[in-house]
């Protein structure tokens, strides 16, 4: 199950709930008991190693391959 975050805006609390994905745009209420919540956006964080670069050395696409200039 997902994990979302919430922010209530009486008390400006930070909390994560755990629901399942056809729950995520129901109301959720603060640990503090206030309703009047708004759902925050998050980020995942991916790591591990990589065998290679993401972007290619040298050259390649408009600016880097002398097509500008």
């Amino acid at each position: 199950m997902p994990t979302y975050a919430y922010r209530c805006r009486e008390c400006t609390e930070t909390f994560e709930l755990l629901r399942p994905m056809s729950e995520s745009g129901a109301p959720a209420t603060c640990p503090e008991g206030h309703a009047d919540t708004v759902k925050l956006l998050t980020t995942v964080a991916l790591t591990g190693a990589a065998s290679g670069s993401a972007a290619p050395a040298g050259g390649g696409g408009c600016c880097g391959g002398g097509c500008c200039g």
